[in-house]
């Protein structure tokens, strides 16, 4: 706590305490020789970064409006101890200690991804290139040998990239080569190609996604699931299982399994996990859906193909609805977000269908418009309950 003055009546300073109510950050890690901090205590460490710039600003223009004004012991003294931890969380975690830092942050994610992607593609071709001139055993002991090497790196890096870029872009290498690996020897061994194949590529990218906190990887392994849910499902409904697009329904067992997730496994040392989750399942029900909104032949469904194509455009509408309701309730901006833009999808969808061809095309851009407007407000008014609704549950403390 620190003293400090505030303006009173005429002007006069009162002597008030400053009390900081800076919450404990629990930024803890092992390190051991040359290993590196897990990648949730550096989002923990650039949290208390930012936190730290937001709450300088925020001082800074209290002192200009005379609210609240700092001796300059205090104050130096707040200002040293806030430059000792930056200092240290740049020093160990390779936090972003300004926007400038986070500006190239965001430059090197997009370079590593980009690298990743060309490395893996060099891997694939360079395979391909000089494939045919080894033999059976040769092949296979490249191809075993790329992905315990690959693995090899990406842990190796993890214990030492402190950003997380190079481990993220080693992590990617190696899942490209996993993946090649078991395509390529089930080709060597002239294996039929099944759907069974995504289950070890979803294996390996979720135990990348976890063990390196990779987001991306974590992705890959969700669709690998899903697909092969969906094809597991179709081939129940006797289809061959590459044609299990051909019947959008069979992504919706898997939208089940994917929002079921975070209700069952909490991701507390995942953040950002919990909420791609949500999207995919999300993702997984919305797609097929506006599919068979449009397309009600393709459905499973033994009816006439109007009644099965309005039935899903219901189904889209309250299902985006639903996902806007209960994402504002419990504060998931990313299933409030999807559910704004299905909504939005579904309504203009309809609105083609209906008026694209009667209305002049000046006016069917109006009532367009006019559509989004009328969104708006209604998510204003919800957004005004929810408030209200907060306020009520908290004791009605603003």
């Amino acid at each position: 706590m620190a003293p400090a003055s505030q303006a009173g009546a005429g002007g006069m300073p009162i002597p008030v305490r400053l009390v900081v109510p800076w919450h404990n950050v629990n930024i803890m890690f092992e390190r051991s020789g040359h290993s590196a901090p897990t990648q949730a205590a550096r989002r923990e460490a650039q949290q208390r970064a930012d936190e730290i710039r937001a709450f300088r600003s925020e001082l800074a223009r209290l002192a200009s409006e005379g609210v609240l004004v700092l001796d300059a012991s205090r104050r130096a003294a707040l200002d040293a101890h806030h430059d000792a931890l930056l200092a240290g969380y740049a020093r160990e975690f390779d936090i972003d200690r300004d926007v400038r830092a986070r500006q190239l942050s965001l430059g090197m994610k997009v370079a590593s991804f980009l690298g990743a992607l060309a490395l893996a593609a060099s891997v694939f071709f360079l395979f391909y290139q000089f494939w045919g001139r080894f033999g059976e055993a040769a092949q296979v002991a490249i191809l075993v040998m790329a992905s315990l090497a690959t693995l090899g790196l990406t842990v190796w890096m993890q214990g030492r990239d402190a950003s997380g870029y190079f481990t993220k872009l080693a992590a990617l290498v190696a899942f490209a080569c996993f993946v090649l690996n078991i395509a390529m020897l089930g080709a060597i061994f002239n294996i039929a190609p099944s759907d069974k194949a995504l289950l070890p590529w979803a294996a390996f990218a979720f135990l990348l996604a976890y063990a390196c906190d990779l987001r991306l990887l974590l992705g890959a392994g969700i669709l690998c699931v899903a697909g092969f849910v969906a094809a597991r499902v179709g081939t129940w409904g006797g289809i061959y299982w590459l044609s299990a697009g051909e019947r959008p329904e069979n992504f919706f067992v898997a939208a089940v399994l994917l929002l079921a997730i975070p209700r069952i496994a909490l991701h507390r040392r995942y953040p950002g996990f919990e909420s791609i989750y949500r999207v995919s399942g999300l993702l997984a029900f919305f797609i097929p859906a506006l599919v068979l909104s449009n397309w009600g032949g393709a459905s499973y469904l033994d009816a006439d193909v109007g009644t099965i194509e309005g039935g899903y455009q219901l189904a889209g509408f309250a299902g985006a609805a639903l996902a806007i309701f209960v994402g504002a309730r419990r504060d998931w901006h990313d299933m409030v977000n999807t559910g704004v833009t299905f909504f939005v999808v579904f309504l203009y969808t309809k609105f083609f269908d209906w008026w694209w061809d009667a209305l002049p095309k000046y006016l069917f851009f109006l009532v367009l418009g006019l559509a989004a407007v009328l969104i708006l407000l209604v998510l204003r008014r919800l957004r005004g309950v929810l408030a209200h609704a907060g306020r009520v549950g908290d004791g009605g403390r603003p």
